[in-house]
């Protein structure tokens, strides 16, 4: 079962994942994995990826597909597996089709968990950081809300909003998620393999929802 995982930021695509791979035991693969691996390695890809990222600069696509290819040319992958986080875009999701095409095999299920925009928001700017650095502890106010509101339960210091969990930063987000995403969902929806998950709700249901999908 080869397996592409889409939904946005927020939407809990990573904690369903984990629990996929679980039950079908196909290895997920996440492009900060692939990249990760392949620096480590030291692939040609891996290394070329590299100098765009020491100069602070995005990895272009044709290197992004690159790192790709090498990771799903393993043995590990022959019986199936699950892609997080890739194909981002149209042109990303061509070249996969393409890179399968060619070992004789294709993308059995693109899954959808599928999130509105104002419930991703209030996840995603809901997270407070304890102030004190020696504590750190995280909260959520809708998950894991402290026992007072503004104070670290641990150690009593001030509960602050990071930046990058500011409003303006995850509708950004957001907008780039959109532009990115919504040509990908017509894609394999056009190809018949779209399979969309109500992503609000317990995670358990949601879970078994996927399964009863996929069947």
């Amino acid at each position: 079962m080869r397996i592409v995982l889409l939904g946005g930021p927020g939407s809990g695509k990573g904690t369903q994942a984990k629990k996929l791979v679980d039950k079908y035991g196909i290895p997920q693969i996440s492009t900060g994995d692939i990249f990760r691996a392949a620096l480590k390695e030291g692939t040609p890809m891996g290394l070329k990826a590299k100098t765009y990222m020491d100069k602070g600069e995005l990895v272009p696509d044709d290197v992004v597909v690159g790192v790709v290819e090498e990771r799903l040319k393993k043995p590990d992958l022959d019986k199936g597996f699950m892609l997080d986080g890739f194909p981002r875009t149209l042109p990303q999701a061509e070249a996969l089709d393409r890179i399968l095409g060619s070992m004789s095999k294709k993308v059995d299920h693109a899954v959808l968990v599928d999130v509105p925009d104002q419930e991703l928001m209030a996840r995603l700017t809901g997270r407070r950081t304890c102030r004190n650095s020696n504590c750190g502890k995280m909260y959520h106010v809708m998950f894991n809300p402290p026992k007072k509101e503004g104070v670290c339960d641990a150690c009593g210091s001030e509960l602050y909003q990071r930046d990058d969990d500011s409003e303006a930063t995850i509708r950004e987000r957001l907008n780039v998620y959109n532009a990115q995403t919504a040509p990908l969902i017509d894609y394999y929806k056009e190809k018949g393999l779209l399979r969309r998950v109500e992503g609000v709700g317990p995670i358990d249901e949601i879970f078994a929802s996927i399964v009863k999908i996929l069947g």
